[in-house]
């Protein structure tokens, strides 16, 4: 499945910044090389998560493995073009899954393990894909019991085949292991005439934005891989090194901030998902990990706890990338410090924007902690050289205007070799995406800063796009409030994100009750539950008004009045 226009790749392949090299290519690669070298571990808590052994395999078990699962797809009906829908933790198995869907071609759209029917749903509906692909159970979650239910009373055609034990008797059972010679001969010889392109489509991943309904994001492998460039060069990763990732394999953070650097510089990846705290020190520990992505809020909180810290040695520990809300200076300054270990202040979506403050660019803790270099600006030079491929600019969302000068607010718009071509089956949608010069509109609002005759950062100071982020996890507040408004108690709901130290954000909603009714937040709870919601997009917070809401005249909630009045209510509360 190729997207991209025939002159944009032609046009990047001429300037080197495109080019014939498949993921599926690196790992072969690696294994060619590296055959001993410990390729992927599960963490010591995967039986507790998705049952079965946690594993290690080095990098001739896990092409094994790929060509195991290529077969085991091809023989499902799976071939080039076909789209595989997949809900899982991070295992070894997923990590397997992916890659042999890049083997074959197949295009690979993952899912978080927190999606209900409500937004499976809308996915299923819009990708039809082929197979379904999901375990048994993750933690208390019974996912394959879920997929089978709504694929049965949808009357879709989608395979659910399930890894685990307690399948469901609509499903059929996944093996995932090693290949025999028999697969490894089936998939060579499917290869010598379906070959993928680095062209291809490798992923169809989801964002929500402010509209209501999930968005494809679908990927090249070029794509993929001119965006991992802009982490593997300003964190300087080198071949072989350790890296672990805490983020599910569904978008920029694990894939483009993990996977695809891992198999750039050969390295071993220890996998952690869900969260834990204890486990995820010890793996670092245990695994010499090197090289990490973490989320602020936890960044903040293990430097605070000193004694927790002091448990673990985590001396290996070298870099770490950290993004999707603003760092806090005394945070980078304070891991610098007291542990020699560089925070590199990353900015990505997973449209393909990506900017990266590392300790060579921006030395200074607290300027890393606010500043991004203006990558793909004509006159400035960074420590990434080669890697940045793409062009940047801040532009005025309502004039047009492109802004040059310090101080002012403008959009961030980027284009180039990692960013995407449009969002899936949705014409209008990327129309609305790109301005007329082919630059994807970010939603997010920046200044250019610094002190030299060309200022040579960008400093983040807003979202123009009202998503509120949780845990790293995007919750489209229209989304919510389309569902908040079916309640019966209910006459008009608006929600917004409050700070949260340990989260980044939380949801909150802002109710006017219809005369006659009550409501609480518990309510509003198992109201989402009944809708079938991922629990992650729930409001945290309840604030009941008798007031109408805040609008603009052509009838659209003012969400910083309305963050205003919960403020204002929540002083009441304390005094």
């Amino acid at each position: 499945m190729i997207l991209t226009a025939l002159d944009r790749i032609r046009d990047y392949t001429e300037r080197g910044w495109w080019g014939e090299t498949t993921l599926d290519d690196l790992l072969r690669r690696n294994v060619a090389l590296h055959p001993e070298r410990l390729a992927v571990v599960d963490a010591p808590n995967r039986p507790a998560i998705a049952g079965g052994m946690a594993r290690r395999l080095d990098y001739a078990a896990l092409d094994a493995w790929v060509d195991g699962v290529a077969a085991e797809l091809l023989a499902r009906g799976v071939s080039r073009d076909d789209i595989v829908l997949m809900q899982m933790p991070n295992i070894v198995e997923s990590l397997a899954l992916m890659l042999a869907c890049g083997r074959i071609g197949a295009v690979v759209s993952p899912v978080a393990v927190q999606y209900r029917e409500h937004e499976l749903l809308q996915i299923v509906d819009k990708l039809a894909p082929k197979v379904f692909i999901t375990v048994s159970h993750c933690g208390e979650a019974r996912l394959a019991d879920l997929a089978a239910a709504f694929l049965g009373s949808g009357g879709h055609s989608t395979q659910l085949l399930v890894l685990g034990d307690d399948i469901p008797a609509s499903a059929a059972a996944l093996t995932v292991g090693a290949g025999d010679a028999g697969q490894r001969a089936r998939v060579a010889a499917y290869l010598a005439q379906n070959r993928p392109s680095a062209n291809d489509i490798f992923t169809i991943c989801w964002t929500s934005g402010t509209e209501a309904q999930p968005k494809g994001v679908p990927r090249s492998h070029n794509q993929w891989i001119a965006i991992a460039k802009v982490v593997t060069t300003p964190s300087s990763l080198r071949g072989g090194e350790v890296l672990m990732d805490p983020f599910p394999f569904i978008n920029m953070a694990a894939i483009g901030g993990m996977m695809v650097p891992w198999l750039l510089c050969a390295g071993s990846m220890v996998l952690h998902h869900p969260f834990d705290m204890t486990v995820f020190l010890g793996q670092i520990e245990a695994e010499r990990v090197n090289f990490n992505v973490v989320p602020p809020p936890i960044l903040n909180m293990l430097l605070r706890q000193k004694e927790l810290l002091a448990k673990f040695d985590i001396s290996s520990m070298r870099a770490v990338c950290s993004g999707s809300m603003p760092l806090a200076p005394w945070m980078v300054a304070g891991w610098q410090s007291e542990h020699n270990i560089d925070i590199i202040n990353m900015y990505a979506s997973n449209e393909g924007a990506s900017l990266a403050s590392s300790i060579v660019d921006v030395p200074d803790a607290a300027d890393r902690a606010s500043y991004f270099p203006r990558y793909g600006v004509a006159g400035l030079t960074w420590a990434a050289g080669d890697a940045i491929t793409f062009e940047t600019r801040l532009r005025d969302p309502d004039s047009g205007e492109i802004i040059t000068q310090p101080g002012r607010e403008g959009e961030l718009c980027i284009r180039g070799a990692c960013v995407f071509d449009g969002y899936f089956k949705e014409p209008d949608l990327t129309r609305a995406a790109f301005d007329e010069d082919g630059y994807f509109r970010t939603g997010d609002m920046f200044v250019i800063a610094g002190e030299q005759q060309i200022p040579r950062y960008y400093q983040f100071v807003g979202r123009r796009k009202e998503i509120v982020i949780r845990g790293g996890q995007n919750i489209s507040p229209v989304e919510m409030e389309n569902l908040i408004a079916n309640h019966p108690a209910v006459a008009e709901v608006a929600c917004v994100g409050l700070p949260d130290e340990a989260m980044g954000e939380r949801l909150c909603a802002v109710v006017v009750l219809r005369p006659g009714f009550s409501l609480t937040l518990e309510e509003i709870k198992r109201f989402l539950e009944s809708q079938k919601t991922a629990i992650y997009k729930w409001p945290e917070r309840l604030v009941l008004t008798h007031e109408p809401l805040p609008r603009n005249p052509v009838g659209k909630v003012i969400r910083g009045n309305l963050r205003r009045f919960v403020h204002a209510q929540e002083r009441a509360e304390t005094t």
